[in-house]
């Protein structure tokens, strides 16, 4: 009896898991003729020669040789198109068709193909460079269209499906899981991006991700790779945030973001400590812009930003999606960590400029003296008069030699420490007296000039200064 048990068991289980895999079938076959294949040509002037030898540069005298002997090979530039490929999912039955914005960059012509083979032109209604979302418009009527899901909803461990033209290969379909979401990405502070292991590559960009029920909850966007193609990470622009910006460039054009003129940070464990926070949590304001939101809403440096408008602010990166999407002239209520107590301020939110500005470095100014290493680590002097006056502060302290404890909190040779705990420190004098009040092995935050921006660095206290 027992052997048949065990035999039962091996026939059972197997059956029993292969029968809980999901099944795409239906949802390609309703989903997939809404999603499109998208090629651009863009005609640019190149000399023939470069194409042929990329490391010779076109004044090097070998260069000369080339064009002058190899034969059919004339030396002028010429006329050619670049060529690339994407994918993109129609939103309207007029229409009316969502992709990312990379994939029709500078394109002198679109052209959209249907999974039934017609193919039209296009023409690039608008474009967002920061969510890299672009909506593109094409003259056909009755075209089957996509549904929009909620990729709130999404849970991590989610079965997503994407459908696209990876390497030009129309319509294929590859599956996978919901990895994480609301990651942040370097250079993209306003998406937070689903991250899944679906085959996602080249060709694949624009196309939609769909969930289990066939609704599109992301845009298929950029991959993580060591080797330029799909190895595990791909990244989808949750739906939400494409269908406002086609929103907005449909009906206006133009994409307007909200602004409050804060510089932040994120909030370590160390600098949670410091402030008397329970978790490191909100977003630290290192520099208020002089008469902006922020300033005028009673925002100060320090501050950490726990909530905006209602909605919890996770982590510093959190703070700019949120504030982006809200609308300019808003007045929302911001709840900030003050002397370890929260208190709310009403902001008024204003636009964020589509352009952005260069920051220009004060002037090296004269440099002062430095005196013996303090204990923690650093040698310090006071600021003289013109590093007083180029920096716009009343005080600080200047870091020269960085060792032991200082160089493993991060402190660099030129910084200037502006505050302690956010207690302002004007002389080297005052900082020693701040910092002796603190017990041994304490962590408090160090507010600190860096070239043109501001910091806070969390500091522990480490007498011996090693």
């Amino acid at each position: 009896m027992l052997r048949k048990a065990l035999v039962f068991l091996c026939v059972v289980l197997p059956l029993t898991a292969t029968a809980q895999l999901p099944d795409f079938t239906d949802l390609v076959e309703r989903q997939g003729p809404a999603v499109v294949n998208i090629s651009t040509t863009q005609a640019s002037s190149r000399n023939p020669l470069a194409q042929q030898f990329p490391n010779v540069p076109e004044d090097d005298p070998f260069f000369e040789f080339f064009r002058r002997f190899m034969p059919n090979q004339p030396g002028g530039p010429r006329e050619f198109q670049a060529q690339s490929l994407g994918s993109g999912f129609v939103i309207t039955g007029d229409g009316y068709i969502l992709t990312n914005a990379h994939v029709v960059q500078s394109a002198d012509e679109i052209t959209v193909r249907l999974t039934d083979k017609r193919e039209f032109k296009a023409k690039v209604i608008g474009s967002d460079r920061r969510t890299d979302v672009a909506l593109i418009k094409i003259d056909a009527t009755g075209l089957p269209v996509v549904k929009f899901g909620d990729p709130a909803k999404l849970r991590v461990g989610e079965w997503v499906v994407a459908i696209g033209s990876p390497f030009g290969f129309d319509n294929t379909v590859t599956a996978g899981i919901v990895s994480a979401k609301g990651r942040s990405l370097p250079q993209e502070n306003f998406v937070p991006f689903i991250q899944t292991d679906v085959a996602v590559n080249p060709g694949n960009s624009g196309g939609p991700l769909f969930n289990m029920r066939g609704e599109v909850v992301g845009i298929n966007s950029q991959i993580y790779s060591r080797t330029g193609g799909f190895m595990g990470l791909s990244f989808a622009i949750p739906i939400d945030v494409a269908n406002d910006i086609a929103q907005q460039l449909r009906t206006t054009g133009k994409i307007t973001r909200g602004r409050i003129g804060v510089v932040i940070q994120p909030v370590t464990k160390e600098l949670a400590d410091g402030f008397g926070l329970s978790k490191p949590v909100g977003a630290l304001v290192n520099s208020v812009e002089k008469g902006g939101p922020a300033e005028k809403a009673g925002i100060e440096a320090g501050d950490v930003i726990l909530r905006f408008d209602g909605k919890p602010i996770g982590s510093s990166e959190d703070l700019p999606r949120i504030v982006g999407a809200t609308r300019p002239g808003s007045k929302v209520t911001a709840q900030v960590w003050r002397n370890k107590a929260t208190r709310d301020v009403q902001v008024v939110v204003s636009e964020l400029a589509d352009e952005s500005r260069a920051q220009r470095g004060g002037g090296r100014g004269q440099k002062p003296p430095v005196v013996a290493p303090t204990v923690y680590g650093m040698s310090l002097s006071d600021l003289t008069d013109t590093q007083r006056k180029e920096l716009k502060v009343e005080g600080g302290v200047f870091v020269g030699e960085v060792q032991g404890a200082a160089a493993r909190a991060g402190m660099r040779k030129g910084d200037v420490i502006l505050a302690v705990n956010n207690q302002d420190v004007k002389t080297v004098d005052q900082f020693n007296q701040m910092m002796g009040q603190f017990d041994k092995g304490r962590i408090v935050a160090l507010l600190v000039r860096r070239g043109t921006n501001s910091l806070y660095v969390p500091f522990r206290l480490d007498p011996g200064g090693n």
